[in-house]
């Protein structure tokens, strides 16, 4: 009797078990059977978006590249890389100018028509360029500088629901020259229907850094492939903020090579000075007689040649 109680039990324990498996046990099984059967394809979705996006990063960079490498700065684009509101005559006009007027007062008070031509060539042709040069990288300069905190306007913007448009023209209207200026041009030529990543190409062009080009990569992606353009652009901020810090480490790191170079380039100069001060009619041979101004041409190019290589082997380029 004992033993059939103790059977009946467990059946009764064996039955309730089957029971309780069958409404807790059997669907969580099937459920995660489904999820494994389902997951292998959100991954290969996940990472064909992750290639496709790669791809067109990569396509993108490669046709800056092409396009970087088959155009050169014309002189119109490096008067606007500069800011400058002159024209391509007009900046030759000065050039001659200024080279005419070198010459004649270098003849006038040498009387030596070699060191005349040879001064009013340097003040035609390699002064105004130079001055192009500072002029234009100030301006990139400042552009790197001030567009990181633009890009945070428009993060912020798309965060707060407003159309990318609109952050843009925020902007042109709020950011200092020259981003305001540059996205003022974007906005103007989305207005007359040039599409928004042509014309964020465009500023690349007319901003020929690595921080625009990333710019006008996201802007088409986001257009062709859709996605997250707020963290998108948040990042590329976050990147072009570490790169300043960088920046700035490898001046810091450069200082001591710099204030060589400045010493070395200054020791000529400072010399024929003191020379002049205190024994001129010593050094004024250079200037007063024939072979002396053939001397001093020959050692100021010599010297301008050292300069510049100095220069190159402190510049760093990152």
């Amino acid at each position: 009797m004992i033993s059939n109680t103790v059977l009946a039990a467990g059946l009764a324990i064996v039955s309730l078990g089957g029971v309780a498996f069958v409404f807790t046990g059997g669907n969580s099984r099937a459920e995660s059977r489904r999820a494994s059967l389902s997951k292998p394809e959100q991954k290969v979705n996940l990472a064909a978006d992750r290639a496709a996006k790669k791809k067109q990063m990569s396509d993108s960079l490669k046709d800056l590249e092409k396009k970087s490498q088959r155009k050169g700065v014309s002189l119109t684009g490096r008067l606007e890389q500069a800011g400058l509101p002159i024209d391509k005559r007009q900046f030759i006009m000065i050039s001659i100018g200024a080279g005419v007027a070198v010459t004649g007062f270098t003849f006038i008070k040498s009387g030596s028509p070699i060191m005349a031509l040879l001064f009013g060539v340097i003040a035609g042709l390699g002064l105004p360029n130079l001055v192009l040069s500072r002029l234009r990288k100030r301006r990139i300069n400042k552009f790197i500088d001030i567009f990181p905190n633009a890009l945070d306007i428009i993060v912020r913007g798309v965060k707060a629901g407003l159309p990318l448009g609109d952050c843009l023209r925020i902007v042109s209207n709020e950011c200092p020259e020259p981003v305001r200026g540059e996205f003022r041009k974007i906005v103007e030529s989305v207005a007359l229907g040039l599409p928004l990543d042509e014309a964020a190409e465009k500023m690349a062009e007319r901003v020929p850094v690595s921080e625009t080009n990333f710019f006008s990569i996201v802007i088409g992606i986001q257009l062709k492939a859709g996605g997250n353009l707020s963290e998108a652009i948040g990042n590329l901020s976050r990147t072009l903020r570490e790169r300043k810090k960088m920046k700035g480490k490898i001046k810091a790191m450069a200082m001591e090579a710099n204030a060589s170079a400045a010493i070395i380039g200054a020791v000529p100069f400072v010399v024929t000075t003191l020379l002049y001060l205190s024994s001129p009619k010593y050094i004024s041979l250079l200037w007063s007689t024939q072979h002396g101004r053939v001397v001093a041409a020959i050692a100021c190019f010599w010297m301008s040649i050292g300069i510049v290589m100095m220069r190159k082997m402190i510049a760093f380029d990152f």
